[in-house]
């Protein structure tokens, strides 16, 4: 694995792994019949560590890329990256 990014990725992808895991048992739980209404909310609770993963990414990236970007290249390219990942907020 190559080093990350930033200091913030090995918890986002802890959590994401750990989402991955949870949504594992969530597709045993459909094929062994579960109720619906317990397989409905562990999805709501994938649901929720997904949108808390992209929620620290996002809020990294404006932390320390755009800070760079503005360093490196102006406030142009900083508003620029920050239009490209708004996108997903």
């Amino acid at each position: 694995m190559t080093e990350p990014l930033h200091a913030s990725h090995p918890d986002i992808i802890k959590r994401l792994n750990r989402a991955g895991g949870h949504l594992r048992s969530i597709v045993g739980m459909i094929e062994a019949g579960d109720a619906c209404v317990d397989i409905a909310q562990q999805l709501h609770a994938v649901e929720k560590a997904v949108a808390s993963a992209k929620k620290a990414l996002i809020h990294d990236h404006i932390d320390h890329c755009l800070v760079q970007a503005e360093a490196d290249k102006g406030v142009g390219s900083a508003v620029e990256e920050f239009r490209a990942i708004s996108k997903y907020l």
